[in-house]
């Protein structure tokens, strides 16, 4: 047999390694599928980053309201002494005046004060120089009728005398002879005070007491020497005396009006 003829195999050995290069062309192959296919895949966006907000804090609780105030604030007390504190030593009274001393005050300040003629000063006045005793007081000021009066100064101590210019003072009286009608008359006292006039006589029927509010004529007649009383609406009075003038009647008239001029000035 020649050569020719003859029909080789191959051997197991080439066989082993044309499997194996076949298998790594195959897994190359499929590795540049695989890779060329995820290039070509859409990366996936990314999902935004939702910005998380920290929780407020909780509100304060509420406070409870608060009651109103009482409408009477309770009167501070008086804090009480410690027992070991000694208490404050009060105040020592003025020694007493060695001589007299006499203090005249008014109601009208800066009237002038006259002691026995001599003047001493006005009010409001207080003077050692006067000698304890009986003297004779007068005072003056603008505007308002004069006082007189006699006091007693103590020999010691103090002597206070107050003088009213703006009080009424009347304390007036004659001694009339009431003129009736008829040629009748009868005799008394015609008196008056800052609550008014009043008659007094032994003739029940001729007496009477009027308020100065209620008299309607007042008035004195020197010549004739007869004083006038008429009640508003009601009787007249003839006074006469048994001067031989109308001098009494006429300081009784005087006196008496003042009196209800300075009445009727304080009313208004």
């Amino acid at each position: 047999m020649s050569v020719m003829d003859h029909d080789p195999q191959p051997s197991s050995g080439g066989m082993g390694r044309f499997l194996v290069i076949g298998a790594a062309v195959l897994a190359l192959v499929a590795a540049a599928y695989f890779g060329v296919t995820m290039l070509m895949k859409p990366a996936p966006k990314p999902e935004p980053v939702q910005a998380t907000r920290e929780a407020p804090p909780p509100a304060p609780a509420a406070k409870p309201a608060e009651p109103a105030p009482a409408d009477e604030t309770p009167a501070p007390r008086r804090p009480r002494p410690k027992k070991d504190e000694p208490k404050p030593a009060e105040p020592a009274a003025p020694p007493p005046a060695a001589g007299p001393v006499l203090i005249v005050d008014s109601d009208v300040p800066g009237a002038s004060v006259f002691v026995d003629r001599k003047f001493v000063g006005t009010t409001p006045l207080r003077t050692t120089e006067i000698a304890g005793g009986s003297h004779q007081l007068n005072a003056s000021v603008t505007g308002e009728e004069g006082l007189a009066q006699t006091i007693e100064i103590a020999e010691t101590g103090e002597t206070a005398i107050a003088l009213k210019f703006r009080e009424v003072r009347l304390n007036a009286s004659v001694a009339v002879v009431h003129k009736h009608s008829m040629g009748r008359s009868c005799e008394g006292t015609l008196a008056a005070t800052p609550a008014g006039m009043r008659y007094a006589t032994a003739s029940k029927n001729d007496a009477f007491a009027i308020p100065f509010g209620a008299l309607e004529a007042f008035e004195i007649d020197y010549l004739k020497k007869e004083l006038k009383v008429k009640q508003k609406g009601g009787k007249t009075w003839n006074f006469t005396d048994k001067s031989e003038n109308a001098d009494k009647l006429f300081v009784f008239h005087r006196d008496v009006t003042k009196a209800r001029e300075k009445l009727a000035a304080q009313a208004k």
